[in-house]
């Protein structure tokens, strides 16, 4: 409950109001906006897709970016993207996505990465992407500024293979906290960990927090909150932040 406290005291008076919009196409609001960052365009955000992701880790902050358009009048835009050519990507479980966009980080604002795969070394997930050297080499050189760069559940280890979480708070699924810090991430206790153009979340469902916290970030306190008033639920666990005491 604190986090919600949180958001509402930073909230600015008036509330979003709900229009009809697409996924990924701005959505219309005649309402005011919350107290939040000013845009001349719309959230660009790109979730990265692999062969073997975790159909949660990359459906979730989707879905919550997604419906987040509808409490932003410059819009949000969302995507799935891959460094490889577009085509079908098969998750964890078997579920087909079709990928249409080409990695891009120039054209994104936030770059989502999910984990998933991470218990079998021999089959598609996280090790196979690491191993293939292809997705750590892109993020490595994505950094620049403006760009957010997050990740959720194990896809926190492809951010280290980057080089991108060596001597800086992070998070991942409790299972992989001792791998992620071997690789030289200083992890932190916490659901999300922001770190300013760095932001990791824990487990499989964290998604949802990340989503909402970098809402509530990029788009304002009535953004999140609207969002977690759609889908009926609302953020759980602590967020850790550069201000933060260790």
């Amino acid at each position: 409950m604190e986090r919600r406290h949180f958001l509402r005291r930073t909230t600015a008076a008036g509330a979003a109001t709900l229009a009809t919009g697409t996924l990924t196409a701005t959505a219309l609001n005649t309402g005011s906006a919350t107290a939040a960052p000013r845009r001349s365009g719309p959230l660009r955000v790109d979730i990265v897709m692999f062969d073997g992701v975790e159909e949660l880790d990359c459906v979730a902050p989707y879905e919550v970016f997604s419906a987040s358009a509808m409490h932003s009048p410059q819009g949000v835009r969302v995507r799935f993207v891959t460094t490889g050519r577009p085509r079908l990507v098969r998750g964890a479980y078997g579920t087909g996505f079709e990928v249409k966009h080409r990695w891009a980080p120039g054209e994104a604002d936030v770059i989502v990465v999910p984990g998933g795969g991470y218990t079998r070394r021999d089959g598609p997930g996280v090790w196979a992407e690491i191993g293939s050297g292809v997705l750590p080499r892109a993020l490595a050189a994505a950094p620049r500024a403006g760009l957010t760069i997050s990740s959720l559940c194990t896809g926190a280890l492809l951010l280290a293979a980057a080089g991108l979480t060596k001597g800086r708070p992070c998070t991942t699924h409790h299972g992989a906290k001792a791998e992620l810090e071997a690789r030289g991430g200083v992890v932190k206790n916490a659901r999300v960990v922001d770190d300013g153009d760095l932001v990791t979340a824990g487990g499989i469902t964290s998604g949802l927090e990340l989503g909402l916290w970098l809402v509530a970030r990029e788009l304002g306190a009535d953004a999140a909150t609207g969002v977690e008033n759609m889908l009926e639920y609302e953020a759980r666990g602590t967020v850790w932040t550069a201000s933060s005491k260790s």
